[in-house]
């Protein structure tokens, strides 16, 4: 079908949804400095599931969004401010999606960007596909972000291997799509893309491939997160990587155990497993106005013999103050913890430097103990909403890494493959609270 424009781009209508727990800034004037946070043993080890930190149980008893697709990482379209973006009366959602009929944990070697819109902010329509993926870098797309800004569509993404390639591989590069943006009679739609690489990991704060490649047990560079400091105007994407260097040249900074106190009576299970650890949430400064070119920067956190990957990073903002947030499973923390698939997050008042966890932990959000895998990929939204997906759910006691030994029945019909219910969260200081759930995928 041929769009028709509802408007000339220039005159796009966009409106921005703020609610009243809407994270916007009280000015300050207090310079921003630099400076690497660490995500300690010591903070890592106070984490527990409390009433405050832990969702309810999701009863397996509503429609999936799409039920012809596997849906799970999904972002909003946002203003540059970072609010929810209402497009002549629509709001748009972009998710990573793949065919139901295929095997859950096989979904992300053929994963797709595609969108859905909505009126209202919670019955979502399938849109189609973001934009022609033999247009895009990467053998497929995972997970980013997108904005809009006089008129144009940036959708920044993951691009995974090489377009063209024999065998699956897991090179990452950051990438943008920048596109028009079209309303038709009903819905929105997405077209004439330019596609532009914007970072690769240049080994000095951000471990490349081939460093990884030198017996560490896993590599990121991902999930870019676009970021207008309300504070300074100046543009930055965040994403998930980890410490540069490979083992051989990494070595134990104390400050990353803890206090003084934690460190006089810490011993390491394993000293020599927990150093392949080395999670890291990036960020890099725009350095044009097309958002084509970024400069790598310090990481704004690191879990360095804590934690392998911290996905999905973001920030959202309430007064004088950032809240960082990122997502990671239970499997992915150093030998010397024990912690759940969650939302983990820390706060600052600078920008770059200065960040403590949340909760005195860091344990944002879990799933009860008992469902443990029931959602995953939390987005905290400017509103206190925060929206997943809904994940391997009710599996009889087993652990998620016996799903492997069980049927292909077993695990498509214990897959959840759409969005789960959204929680609200009340954000204090350095406390947050679970308040209520809502329903699946409401961002308004």
């Amino acid at each position: 079908m041929n769009a028709k424009k509802f408007m000339p781009r220039n005159v796009l209508l966009t409106t921005a949804i703020v609610s009243t727990l809407s994270f916007g800034f009280a000015p300050a004037a207090s310079a921003d400095t630099s400076g690497t946070s660490n995500w300690t043993i010591e903070d890592a080890s106070k984490v527990e599931r409390t009433d405050d930190t832990t969702a309810p149980y999701i009863e397996p008893d509503f429609e999936k969004m799409a039920p012809e697709l596997h849906v799970w990482d999904t972002w909003p379209l946002r203003e540059k401010d970072g609010s929810v973006a209402k497009v002549n009366g629509y709001y748009v959602i972009f998710s990573l999606t793949a065919d139901s009929e295929l095997l859950p944990g096989k979904r992300h070697d053929v994963a797709t960007i595609r969108y859905f819109y909505s009126k209202d902010g919670k019955n979502w329509e399938l849109g189609g596909k973001a934009f022609d993926t033999q247009q895009a870098y990467g053998s497929r797309q995972w997970a980013g972000s997108a904005m809009i800004e006089d008129g144009k569509l940036n959708l920044f993404y993951t691009a995974t291997g090489r377009k063209g390639e024999e065998n699956v591989t897991y090179e990452q590069r950051l990438a943008l799509a920048t596109g028009d943006v079209e309303a038709k009679g009903k819905g929105i739609s997405f077209s004439n893309f330019d596609h532009s690489i914007i970072l690769e990991p240049e080994g000095k704060y951000y471990q490349t491939e081939g460093q990884a490649e030198a017996g560490d047990i896993g590599y990121t560079f991902r999930d870019p997160w676009f970021f207008e400091d309300p504070k300074t105007g100046k543009d930055y994407i965040l994403f998930e990587g980890n410490s540069a260097g490979t083992p051989a040249e990494r070595t134990l900074d104390r400050a990353y155990i803890g206090s003084e106190d934690f460190q006089s009576s810490f011993d390491f299970v394993n000293e020599d497993f927990a150093k392949l650890f080395n999670g890291a949430i990036g960020i890099a400064e725009a350095t044009n106005d097309s958002y084509t070119e970024f400069e790598a920067m310090e990481p704004l956190l690191e879990a360095n013999y804590v934690n392998q990957e911290l996905e999905r990073p973001h920030i959202v903002t309430k007064g004088n103050q950032y809240y960082l947030f990122t997502n990671t499973h239970e499997h992915k923390f150093g030998p010397d913890l024990s912690a759940p698939d969650g939302l983990y997050g820390f706060s600052s008042d600078q920008l770059t430097t200065g960040y403590e966890p949340l909760n005195d932990s860091g344990l944002v959000l879990a799933n009860p103990e008992n469902h443990a895998y029931q959602a995953y990929s939390w987005m905290v939204l400017p509103n206190g909403k925060v929206i997943s997906f809904y994940n391997f759910h009710d599996l009889d006691g087993k652990n998620i890494a016996d799903l492997g030994g069980t049927s292909p029945e077993y695990q498509m019909s214990h897959f959840g493959g759409t969005l789960a219910p959204t929680l609200k969260i009340a954000l204090q200081n350095d406390r947050t609270k679970v308040v209520n759930e809502q329903a699946p995928g409401k961002i308004k």
